[in-house]
C-alpha cells in the first residue's frame, strides 16, 4: 500500500505538543479517515467528466476506468448517494493505493499537486475530528449550535471534506466546531466612510464615527496581521461564541449568529465576504421575507439583521437572525445536515415525509423564480417533539439564483438584484436546487442510492406536476464536479456531473 505521511505526521507531531493524550485516538482514526476521503473521490472518479477518464467500462462489481495515458484504475462499483466508506483501496494497474493523496500524486494528471496536498490535510483533519469525538451516545441536543457540532465528517460528497490548509493542530481544536470550541470574536474599528453597509448596523456596534466588525481570531492573525479590540460593546460581550458547521459563521450567546470574513481554503472556496453580497444581502433579504409568505408557512427565512463591510473580502462581516427563531414550543430547528447523527423515529417512513416537504418548497419556489441552494447545510427543517418534520428554515441568500421571467409570469415584483444572482437560463435554475437539495441535503440524509430511491418515489407521488418536476424525474440529476472544479483552477464557476437519477 502506498501512503503519503506528510500531512498525518504534521498532526502527529503537533497533538505531541498541543494534546499528547489524543495522539493514540488519533492514529486509530486514520485508516478509516483514508477511506471516507477515497470513497468520495471515486465517486468523483466514477462520474465527474475528467478530461483524463477515457472511458469506464462497468463490472459486475467493479469498474474499470480507462485513463488518457493507457492505465486503469480499477475499484468497487460505485454507489454515487453513499455516504458510508466502502472504498478501502483502489489499483492502478497492478498498484494498490489506499491514501487518496498518494493516489492522485501517482496518477499525475493536471494540477494535480495542489489538490494531492489538499487531499492529505482532509484525511489527516478528519481523523482528527472523529479522535476528539465524545464517547458513547448523545441525548438530542438542547442549544442550536450543538445540532452543529455534530457533523463531524463535514461534506458527505466532497473529497475535501475536512481540508483545512492553513489551520494549526492548535488552531483546528480551538475553531473547528466538531471540536466544540468557545471563540473570542474580536472588535475591528472602521470609520462609518470607508464602510459599505446593508441593512441597519446595530446601535452597539458603533463608537462615535466608526464602526466595529466582528473578526475572526484567525482571520485576525494570519490575514490583517494585527491584534483585536476583545471587548464588550453595547453591553453585549462579542465572546463566548460557539462556531457553526461552516467555521466562520459563529452563534452568540443569546444573540444573532455572525458570519465573519475568513479567507482561508475549506473545500473548495475561499471563505471570505465579497463586497457583492454585502451590498446585495438587505434587498435579498426584504425579497425573502416577503416570497415565504407564498409557501404556506412551511419555509421561514432567517432574516438578515446587517451587514457591513471596509470595502474588502476580507474584513467583513454579516449578521443574521438564529433560525432557533422559528421553533415553537417543544420543536426543534435541525441542519439537514446534522439529520444523518441522529436516530430518527422511522427511517424510510420519515425520509419520504421529509423529501416531500423539502420538493414541496424547493419546487414551488423554482416555479416562482427562486432556485435555492438548499444542501445540507443552509436548509434546516423544524421537528415536532415526536420528530415529525414540520416546516423548513433556510439561511444564507448569496447563492441562490433569481429569474425575473418567472417572477413576472407570476405577478412578483422583481426586486432592485444585479450580477450572478440573476439568470432566466431554466438550466442554471434547475442545477441549482437539483444539485443543492436532491443531490446534496436528501442524497446526504439518505445514505445510499437505493433509501433515496425509496423516499423520492414516495414523494414525488404527491407532488403537483411541472415541467420542472417533469426535469427532475426525467433527466440525469445534477451535481457539482467538485474535484474537476479543484483540478481546474483556470475555469470560473460551477462545473457540473449527471448522475444517475434514483426515479428512472
Amino acid at each position: 500500500m502506498h501512503r503519503s505521511p506528510t500531512a498525518e505526521a504534521e498532526v502527529t507531531a503537533e497533538l505531541a505538543e498541543v494534546r499528547p493524550g489524543l495522539a493514540p485516538r488519533y492514529a486509530a482514526e486514520l485508516p478509516g479517515a483514508r477511506a471516507a476521503v477515497l470513497t468520495r473521490l471515486w465517486r468523483a472518479f466514477t462520474h465527474e467528466p475528467l478530461p483524463w477518464v477515457t472511458g469506464r467500462e462497468p463490472g459486475r462489481d467493479h469498474v474499470t476506468l480507462r485513463l488518457a495515458d493507457g492505465r486503469r484504475l480499477h475499484g468497487p462499483r460505485p454507489d454515487p448517494y453513499a455516504t458510508a466508506a466502502y472504498v478501502t483501496a483502489l489499483h492502478l494497474d497492478d498498484v494498490a493505493y489506499d491514501d487518496p493523496a498518494r493516489l492522485l500524486t501517482g496518477l499525475g494528471v493536471p494540477h494535480g499537486t495542489a489538490f494531492a496536498a489538499e487531499l492529505g490535510h482532509s484525511v489527516a483533519s478528519l481523523a482528527l475530528s472523529r479522535a476528539a469525538q465524545p464517547d458513547g451516545p448523545e441525548g438530542w441536543p438542547g442549544q442550536d449550535w450543538e445540532w452543529e457540532q455534530r457533523v463531524v465528517d463535514g461534506h458527505p460528497f466532497h473529497p475535501n471534506c475536512r481540508s483545512r490548509p492553513g489551520f494549526s493542530v492548535a488552531e483546528q481544536l480551538a475553531y473547528g466546531p466538531e471540536h466544540r470550541p468557545v471563540v473570542e470574536l474580536g472588535l475591528w474599528p472602521v470609520p462609518v466612510d470607508e464602510c459599505l453597509v446593508s441593512g441597519d448596523w446595530p446601535e452597539e456596534l458603533r463608537e462615535r464615527e466608526r464602526l466595529l466588525l466582528p473578526v475572526h481570531p484567525w482571520q485576525a492573525e494570519h490575514v490583517l496581521k494585527a491584534a483585536v479590540t476583545k471587548a464588550t460593546s453595547g453591553g453585549r460581550t462579542w465572546g463566548g461564541a460557539r462556531p457553526l458547521m461552516s467555521l466562520r459563521t459563529l452563534a452568540l450567546p443569546g444573540g444573532p449568529h455572525v458570519k465573519t470574513a475568513l479567507s482561508a481554503r475549506l473545500t473548495s472556496s475561499v471563505r471570505d465576504i465579497s463586497v457583492y453580497s454585502i451590498a446585495m444581502s438587505a434587498t435579498l433579504s426584504a425579497f425573502a421575507e416577503s416570497l415565504a409568505g407564498r409557501t404556506g408557512g412551511l419555509l421561514h427565512f432567517t432574516r438578515t439583521l446587517g451587514a457591513a463591510t471596509a470595502d474588502s473580502p476580507d474584513l467583513a462581516a454579516v449578521l443574521r437572525e438564529s433560525p432557533q427563531c422559528y421553533a415553537g414550543e417543544g420543536e426543534r430547528v435541525v441542519p439537514v445536515a446534522a439529520l444523518a447523527t441522529t436516530e430518527l423515529p422511522s427511517s424510510a417512513a420519515w425520509l419520504a415525509d421529509f423529501a416531500r416537504l423539502a420538493l414541496t418548497v424547493g419546487l414551488n419556489l423554482l416555479e416562482l423564480g427562486v432556485a435555492l441552494e438548499a444542501h445540507g447545510q443552509n436548509l434546516l427543517v423544524v421537528l415536532a417533539a415526536d420528530g415529525t418534520p414540520l416546516r423548513l428554515v433556510y439561511r444564507d441568500l448569496a447563492d441562490i439564483r433569481v429569474s425575473p421571467a418567472r417572477l413576472a409570469r407570476h405577478g412578483i415584483p422583481v426586486p432592485a438584484l444585479t450580477g450572478r444572482i440573476v439568470t432566466d437560463d431554466e438550466t442554471t435554475l434547475r442545477r441549482k436546487l437539483f444539485g443543492s437539495l436532491v443531490a446534496g441535503a436528501l442524497a446526504g440524509t439518505a445514505g445510499s442510492a437505493a433509501a433515496l430511491r425509496e423516499a423520492l418515489e414516495t414523494a414525488v407521488r404527491d407532488l403537483p406536476r411541472t415541467a420542472d418536476l417533469d426535469a427532475l424525474c426525467g433527466q440525469a440529476l445534477p451535481t457539482k464536479a467538485l474535484t474537476l472544479m479543484r483540478l481546474s483552477p483556470g475555469t470560473p464557476g460551477d462545473q457540473w456531473a449527471m448522475l444517475p437519477n434514483p426515479l428512472r
